[in-house]
């Protein structure tokens, strides 16, 4: 992400820092604004998929309390009108579970996880995208990489080891992932080979339905 850009999102989130979570941000279970590097850890993953319509996502409007937000509850992020979390200041924390859109996680290494619930956040801002046929939903709704075989189309230009969101032939989006080739080299791929690394698919939501929101 260019540097100017990061500083721009990363003022409009992030205008203080907190000191009192320095050594162990996550370990706090108060929402929060995210810190200075948990702002650039969480930007780096979602331009990934969404490139720099990542704008999109925070632009501002004409009232304030309508803009959108990324607050840290725990160790998860969520996503969020800014007067919707300000509402939340008046629930104990002990009682708060989740709040507007869960985007992921961070790992005890800092490390940012995307989770499913994200999909529909990222989806309409996906830089690059992957269609694949009817045969190949089943396959990888149950947790399985996509495979050149059920690849139906590529976006243009697509780049090796990037960020896709992944949509059936009707444009509905299934999941997301990153590309194990390019677009221009997958398609000298025999048809068993993997292109697509398999991040998160929508049949999580029965698969992990016990623990998708607790772990």
């Amino acid at each position: 992400m260019p540097k100017a850009l990061h500083l721009k999102l990363f003022w409009i989130f992030c205008p203080r820092s907190f000191s009192s979570t320095a050594n162990n941000p996550h370990q706090s279970f108060k929402m929060r604004q995210l810190t200075e590097q948990e702002t650039k850890t969480l930007f780096e993953k979602l331009a990934n998929y969404t490139g720099r319509s990542l704008n999109n996502l925070i632009t501002t409007s004409d009232d304030p309390n309508d803009r959108y937000v990324f607050r840290l509850h725990g160790n998860r992020v969520y996503y969020m009108k800014l007067s919707l979390a300000n509402l939340s200041t008046a629930i104990p924390r002990a009682n708060l579970l989740s709040l507007g859109t869960c985007i992921g996680k961070f790992t005890k290494s800092g490390q940012f996880r995307l989770h499913i619930t994200a999909l529909d956040v990222i989806a309409p801002h996906a830089r690059y995208k992957v269609w694949i046929k009817q045969n190949g939903e089943m396959p990888f709704l149950y947790g399985g990489n996509v495979v050149k075989a059920h690849v139906n189309r590529w976006s243009d230009d697509c780049p090796e080891h990037a960020g896709v969101v992944v949509f059936n032939s009707n444009d509905t989006p299934l999941g997301f992932g990153v590309t194990a080739r390019s677009s221009a080299e997958a398609r000298k791929l025999e048809p068993t080979a993997i292109t697509v690394f398999r991040q998160g698919d929508i049949g999580e939501y029965l698969r992990e339905e016990d623990t998708l929101f607790t772990t």
